[in-house]
């Protein structure tokens, strides 16, 4: 026992030392969906969604990062082209997902030197996904009739600055690619509803806003990984 918490101290001390910046804060702003259903615009936030956002700066050139984000989505057939909007769907749904991965920055990103830091990123890792699964009903109308889980490739382009010396402000954009073609009822499960639309491509939906967020830690030391 002794030898184990004599490890456990070693342990903590070394990752103490070696660990650059942890930081933690919140995502605010749109979302939209991209699909079967309403408009085609990739980069068009038309509803609201929030999260919270952590990350720990192995580097001066990359972190590991863990969100939750959740995103209403809401498309109409009014707002895309003219087959569409002579067809008349609509719907709403939203999405809960948690994504875990890597964060890259293109230029330096240190926080210790008293000046202020600024750099564009990409990010991209894991997604998982908890959605209301939808289905076409007889009238046209798409009702909801589960929740399901799926999964996503997220891939977000940002930039972020520091705010002082203990806060960072970013802004990004990211689209996520899912494993779903169904959060807008076009692929239901044949039980309880018939498909349309392009039933090969699956659904997007994409984030637009910032993140503010607060750091803390040791001065790092680059000599492991």
């Amino acid at each position: 026992m002794r030898y184990l918490a004599s490890f456990l101290i070693v342990l903590f001390f070394t990752q103490s030392i070696t660990s650059q910046t942890y930081e933690v804060g919140l995502m605010l702003g749109g979302s939209n969906y991209v699909g079967d259903v309403g408009s085609t615009q990739y980069i068009s936030p038309n509803a609201f969604a929030f999260g919270a956002i952590g990350k720990w700066n192995r580097s001066k050139r990359h972190a590991f990062r863990a969100s939750f984000l959740f995103a209403n989505l809401n498309a109409d057939d009014a707002w895309g082209d003219e087959r569409r909007t002579s067809r008349g769907l609509s719907f709403k749904n939203s999405v809960k997902e948690v994504s875990v991965g890597m964060e890259f920055n293109f230029w330096d990103w240190y926080l210790y030197d008293g000046k202020p830091q600024f750099t564009p990123y990409l990010y991209t890792g894991f997604t998982t996904l908890n959605y209301g699964a939808q289905a076409i009903d007889a009238n046209n109308e798409i009702d909801s009739y589960a929740d399901k889980w799926s999964f996503a490739i997220p891939m977000v382009l940002g930039i972020k600055k520091t705010v002082g010396r203990k806060f960072v402000l970013g802004a990004e954009i990211g689209a996520r690619y899912t494993f779903t073609d169904n959060l807008d009822g076009s692929d239901p499960d044949p039980r309880v509803g018939t498909g349309f639309g392009n039933l090969n491509n699956n659904d997007w939906y994409f984030f637009t806003g910032i993140t503010f967020s607060y750091t803390w830690g040791r001065t790092p030391c680059y000599c492991t990984f």
